[in-house]
């Protein structure tokens, strides 16, 4: 059976509101795992990957307040810093929820790079918001200070430092997990790859890979992880059951198995929402068009029953 990519949103990582400790991250965890094992006990190959951008907001402020005495990291840094940190928090409750559950898997976080072009012209023009909210004062404070593009957020009145988003290209360390499904033993691993979209890097003329200061979608590059695996389902974890066409429009409607053609049309037509469901289905529409079989939307209380085509938003 092709195995099954989950892609965690930040929901499944640390619950809106929350005071952002490493107790309240364990206690979100551990209600999301559960459900994971519940899906691991079906025999497929299951792969995970997570998004990063409370833990990465955290990094960035720790920086902030520290530099006056410890050398500040770039973001490339703070992403390869993030993906231990979640793949360690997962791995800690992931673990005994499967042994709970009677599944004998193991499973193994891959600190991973995904390649970018140097000549995306996500870098010209940074669109993607990181940290916290500043002061117009600090906004040009950090501009002068950093050379930081900023952009002001008005429905929070506040500036928020821009960084670019690319597009992923390869995933660096596809081929080796690659190698570990095909030889058998997929089943028995369940990797955590590519968290936060990957560690964003560019291929210089030397050869030699760098890392560089962007943000790169965390759908987009799970929908890349799939391809490059060969997997057979996409399932995409956010905070809402499903995908809705107009979503809190005049008109809305909720979707649920759909074909791949209506998909494609309602996505032309700007039915989903920039910055939030739009890149979703963007990236499942790339993993059907790249051969994928199913695209499922869904949250992580129904995603067994959406697997089943019982709940969620499904594509094939």
């Amino acid at each position: 059976m092709p195995g099954i990519l989950v892609a965690l949103g930040g929901n499944a990582l640390q619950r809106a509101g929350d005071d952002g400790s490493w107790t309240a991250a364990r206690k979100q965890v551990r209600s999301t795992v559960p459900v994971l094992a519940e899906v691991a006990r079906g025999g497929r190959e299951l792969v995970l990957t997570h998004g990063n951008g409370p833990q990465v907001g955290a990094l960035l402020r720790q920086n902030e307040l520290a530099s006056a005495e410890v050398a500040s990291r770039p973001l490339d840094v703070l992403g390869a810093e993030t993906q231990g940190q979640v793949g360690y928090l997962i791995q800690s409750e992931l673990s005994p929820a499967l042994r709970r559950a009677k599944v004998d898997r193991m499973v193994l976080t891959v600190i991973s790079r995904t390649e970018v072009s140097a000549r995306d012209p996500a870098f010209r023009h940074p669109t993607k918001p990181v940290g916290r909210y500043y002061t117009e004062d600090e906004s040009r404070a950090f501009r002068k200070r950093f050379g930081w593009a900023m952009g002001f957020d008005g429905a929070r009145g506040g500036w928020r430092r821009l960084v670019p988003s690319p597009r992923p290209v390869r995933w660096l360390e596809g081929q080796a997990v690659r190698r570990l499904l095909e030889a058998g033993l997929g089943t028995g691993w369940i990797p955590v790859v590519s968290g936060g979209g990957g560690i964003p890097v560019v291929r210089r003329a030397n050869g030699v890979y760098e890392g560089v200061e962007a943000v790169i979608d965390k759908d987009l590059a799970a929908s890349l992880v799939a391809r490059e695996l060969g997997l057979g389902t996409l399932a995409i974890v956010t905070d809402v059951p499903g995908a809705a066409a107009s979503f809190g429009k005049r008109g809305e409607r909720w979707l649920r198995e759909i074909s791949r053609k209506e998909l494609e049309d309602l996505f032309r037509r700007g039915e989903f929402g920039e910055g939030s469901m739009a890149p979703k289905v963007e990236a499942g529409l790339q993993f059907l068009r790249g051969g994928g079989r199913e695209f499922v939307i869904t949250d992580i209380p129904s995603l067994p029953r959406a697997l089943r085509g019982e709940a969620g938003t499904r594509v094939r």
